[in-house]
């Protein structure tokens, strides 16, 4: 009897082994991406037009979770509204820009890049005055992940 239970002790062993060495395989894997997030590169965020209270923000945003995204809306204490816009086409210079109704698709692995003339996050109605070198809170609103919340340096001489 003695001897089963020892065998059986030693196939225990082995089938528990068996186990965490699959658990920490699948960890150390490249595909486990429990730890991936968003990652933000970039970032600055300066006034868009003094005279009338608004900021605008830039970034190059890179999804890193494992899954395809949309960034569909941001806020901040910063300001009332925080809008993704776009900057179009536009004769003679002046170029206008619209708001980003439908979202900013991100598929995983991508990366967008928001910056002047382009793609951006517009602020209007700040709170407070922007100063050289202060960190903006952002939270960014995903269809999937949620909200991310990034910071974002205030940089008034680009």
């Amino acid at each position: 009897m003695q001897k089963r239970s020892t065998v059986v002790a030693v196939v225990v062993f082995f089938a528990l082994m068996a186990v965490v060495m699959a658990v920490v395989s699948v960890k150390l894997s490249p595909l486990d991406k429990s730890d991936a997030a968003f990652i933000i590169g970039e970032s600055y965020a300066g006034l868009a037009v003094p005279s009338e209270g608004t900021a605008v923000a830039f970034m190059v945003l890179t999804n890193r979770t494992g899954r395809d995204d949309r960034l569909v809306a941001a806020t901040s204490a910063l300001s009332g509204q925080v809008a993704l816009r776009r900057q179009g086409e536009g004769d003679a210079g002046a170029a206008p820009t619209y708001e980003i109704t439908d979202g900013i698709a991100l598929p995983d692995g991508a990366h967008h890049r928001f910056a002047p003339g382009g793609d951006h996050l517009l602020f209007t109605g700040l709170t407070t005055p922007l100063e050289q070198g202060q960190i903006i809170a952002v939270t960014l609103e995903f269809e999937r992940a949620g909200a991310v919340v990034i910071s974002v340096p205030v940089d008034l001489e680009r």
